[in-house]
């Protein structure tokens, strides 16, 4: 080991007090990026980033406008230009913090109890963000850094990054590197190095059906008008087959199919039945028929139903026949599916299968391709020598059931890999009430990235 790098991990390692105190006064600006009243609170929240990049010796920050929210860019380029570049990824927003009334603390006061801190946004992910940028800071300290370092923290994650995918397109020059390095993602457990290799994708619609041309008298006209409730109730329902597997026309065609030894590796996960009843309260499980619950969330495509609305819904009782009905409907890809692709496959279904009587419209709302990383990619075993390290163990890799939008945007757009780490735990309250950070983990976590910057300039 290095004498720098074993003086950077000193560093970190001591700045445990001030590193803390830091988190805490981000966690304190409710950055709340859905609320309109709260673009104050996002712009106090990037100055916050941008000062802390400035003052640990990052040079050209900048707060970068965008359609809604800035971005906040910073670089060190001092490496050369033989050593690799690697850009860092975070975000500063945060989710609302409803229902208030089932916090035990008040969110954005932060508080800390038994080895944990609580607060909105402790976890997802301002930690996870100065996890990197506390990493960066104890190598500034001894040495320079052996990469070249480009930041981008942006302020919309929580809202599906609207403005990210025009926003490095048109900064694709600024932002080019050879590895981006997204904290965005966790781990299985506090003693668990994890390696998240593989994010699904996204497409988000909404269906919308009428039939008569107004709501009617479910006596008078019931059995002669198709209802278009019933209608799109039963087109849903025949969305999967008996096995558990989607029926839209053609939609496992571009599936990538798993290996045996990569089932192998996700066999060995410590995410059994009994892990996903702990953590759902499901009364039991469900899914395509063949594939383990580790299988079907991360490397298997979904259709699920978010939300369906239709005719009267208040107490009590009213007899009508609706003239509309609404669903919305989320698919989760895994590679190589495009969310324009199951677009037409779901189009082409309706089409198909919806009787005369209704019409039907499809109105998309979000959509974002799946990404998966090589395990022998440079960049993930600078991570796992990085985590084996900290750990003591060697990590465990698994395919993430979530999506995070810019993993795919800087592959696609800037032709650059991703290698996904973070130090958040499954219990971590993410998007919910009482959201933690477990900081221990996050701790040696910030160790682990001085060891991967290290690692990956070597």
């Amino acid at each position: 080991m290095t004498n720098q790098r074993q003086l950077a991990l000193e560093y970190a390692q001591k700045s445990h007090e001030p590193f803390l105190k830091q988190l805490i006064a981000l966690c304190e600006i409710p950055s709340i990026s859905t609320e309109p009243d709260a673009k104050p609170d996002m712009l106090r929240a990037a100055e916050w980033i941008a000062e802390k990049l400035t003052n640990i010796g990052i040079e050209n920050v900048k707060i970068m406008p965008t359609a809604k929210h800035p971005v906040v860019y910073g670089d060190y380029l001092h490496a050369g230009d033989k050593a690799p570049t690697i850009l860092v990824y975070g975000h500063y927003d945060v989710q609302p913090a409803d229902p208030l009334e089932l916090w035990n603390t008040p969110p954005f006061e932060p508080t800390l109890k038994d080895g944990n801190l609580y607060a909105r946004g402790a976890s997802d992910m301002k930690g996870q963000t100065l996890a990197g940028i506390f990493a960066v800071e104890a190598i500034l300290q001894q040495d320079e850094l052996p990469v070249n370092i480009k930041f981008m923290i942006e302020g919309e994650e929580e809202i599906g990054s609207p403005s990210l995918d025009d926003f490095i397109a048109k900064n694709a020059d600024l932002l080019e590197c050879d590895l981006a390095l997204n904290p965005d993602a966790g781990m299985l457990g506090a003693d668990i190095p994890t390696i998240p290799y593989a994010l699904r994708g996204l497409a988000y619609f909404e269906i919308r059906m009428q039939g008569p041309s107004g709501d009617l008298h479910s006596g008078m006209f019931g059995g002669a008008v198709l209802n278009p409730a019933n209608e799109l109730a039963r087109l849903i329902g025949g969305m999967h087959d008996q096995n558990g597997r989607i029926t839209l026309p053609g939609f496992y065609d571009s599936v990538l199919e798993m290996s045996e030894d990569e089932r192998a590796e996700l066999a060995r996960l410590p995410m059994d039945d009994d892990y996903f009843y702990y953590l759902t309260g499901a009364p039991q499980l469900h899914g395509e028929k063949g594939f383990s619950p580790v299988e079907r969330v991360g490397a298997r495509p979904t259709l699920d139903v978010n939300g369906f609305l239709s005719g009267f819904t208040g107490e009590g009782s009213k007899t009508v026949l609706p003239a509309k009905a609404m669903a919305k409907i989320s698919m989760r890809l895994v590679a190589n599916q495009r969310p324009d692709e199951v677009e037409k496959q779901l189009r082409q279904y309706l089409e198909d299968n919806a009787r005369p009587g209704v019409t039907w419209e499809v109105i998309t709302h979000a959509g974002g391709p799946p990404s998966i990383t090589p395990l022998d990619s440079d960049g993930v075993k600078a991570l796992a020598a990085a985590l084996e390290t900290v750990w003591g163990k060697k990590p465990m890799y698994y395919r993430v059931g979530g999506s995070i939008p810019v993993v795919a945007q800087i592959q696609t757009i800037l032709g650059s890999p991703s290698v996904l780490t973070g130090f958040g735990l499954p219990d971590d309250n993410l998007h919910a009430p009482n959201e933690k950070l477990t900081l221990a983990p996050w701790f040696m976590g910030i160790d682990a990235l001085i060891h991967f910057f290290y690692n990956f300039g070597g």
